[in-house]
């Protein structure tokens, strides 16, 4: 999550989805707040406790531990946005991700298809580099009764696209996103990795993503997903 007072937003970081590449465009915009100073004294005393005194936001923090822990004069004011991508790319994604950085939580399980029958088995026991990505996306954007508290929905498929809108929102001029966490591109579509039993497994698991941010298995972009969400 990064916040800006100068420049009024909140950006809620959902894993897997391009975020880094917007936090590292969006950083040194940070070095310009007036309040910079006093947050950067305020991160260290947070870490000195533990984070304990609750002066920082994580990375991937939820838009309502914000809207919880802000004013909420404060939080409205905020132009607050994420960005979100196709749940079984996101999947495909992660899976390689995995491989790469964690190789022994794949080991016996290689193939994409068993593994994600195990990452998504609620009797699985817990594995933190397993459980982000299977977060929902939406639990990041809404409030305690599933209400959207954000503002605006950029898509990682549309990636420089959203950001350059985001860009405009926000008073800045328009950039291009560095390439952060830039995996091997891939040769295969990722439909290729699933077989019905798989891809449905997905679609049950990430209902309300599907419903919400408007995706389908066979449309690599989101259809009928409204990017602007009504105050």
């Amino acid at each position: 999550m990064l916040l800006s007072l100068k420049y009024n937003f909140l950006f809620v970081h959902i894993a897997k989805t391009g975020g880094t590449s917007v936090r590292s465009a969006l950083q040194p915009l940070r070095w310009r707040d007036p309040w910079y100073y006093a947050q950067g004294i305020c991160h260290r005393l947070s870490k000195l406790s533990g984070d304990r005194i609750g002066m920082k936001f994580p990375r991937h923090s939820k838009a309502i531990l914000a809207k919880e822990a802000l004013p909420e004069a404060f939080y409205q004011r905020l132009f607050k946005f994420t960005f979100v991508r196709n749940p079984w790319d996101l999947q495909v994604s992660s899976y390689h991700h995995i491989r790469r950085t964690w190789p022994h939580l794949v080991e016996g399980r290689e193939d994409f298809g068993e593994f994600l029958k195990w990452r998504l088995d609620p009797e699985r026991p817990f594995e933190p580099h397993v459980e982000t990505s299977n977060q929902l996306q939406t639990d990041h954007i809404v409030d305690l009764h599933g209400h959207v508290i954000v503002d605006f929905l950029g898509h990682y498929e549309q990636l420089q696209e959203d950001f350059l809108t985001v860009c405009r929102r926000i008073g800045i001029p328009g950039r291009t996103l560095p390439h952060k966490r830039k995996a091997t591109k891939r040769s295969r579509d990722y439909r290729s990795y699933y077989t019905d039993e798989t891809a449905e497994l997905v679609a049950e698991h990430f209902a309300r993503d599907l419903k919400l941010l408007g995706y389908r298995f066979d449309a690599p972009e989101a259809e009928g997903a409204t990017e602007d969400i009504p105050g």
